[in-house]
């Protein structure tokens, strides 16, 4: 089960499959086929306002105890597209204690962690760091 932040908010990957799902396959095919410079501007530009939280940092975030707000959301948004702006690929987010490392690419948190917790604190595979 993923996450997808949209404007800010949390949402469960399968309730957004079911409240788009319940069509008919009909209507759905037929969706499918209409791939319009409408609908393909509107993706675009909802990308750019939501990003995803992988399973695995969302186990980190509650096992963690680390809870982000809607304005965490939006500040943790800004900087997936202020990296994007500057090419970043992968980023470590530091946003107060916590750190997150992120997919810029496919606009996905990956893993969360605060940053006093006494794991070994070694950051691989990152090309850049955002202080949030």
């Amino acid at each position: 089960m993923g996450y997808k932040i949209i404007n800010g908010k949390l949402h469960f990957a399968q309730d957004i499959a079911a409240a788009y799902g319940s069509r008919s396959s009909v209507d759905r095919a037929s969706r499918r086929d209409n791939v319009s410079f409408r609908n393909t501007l509107k993706k675009e530009v909802d990308k750019s306002s939501s990003f995803t939280i992988s399973n695995h940092a969302a186990e980190r975030l509650k096992s963690r105890h680390i809870v982000l707000g809607e304005n965490d959301m939006e500040n943790i948004n800004s900087a997936i597209n202020r990296a994007e702006e500057k090419g970043c690929r992968e980023s470590a987010l530091l946003y107060g204690n916590t750190v997150l490392i992120t997919s810029i690419k496919n606009r996905t948190v990956i893993t969360a962690m605060n940053k006093d917790s006494d794991n070994d604190s070694v950051f691989t595979n990152i090309d850049s760091m955002v202080i949030v």
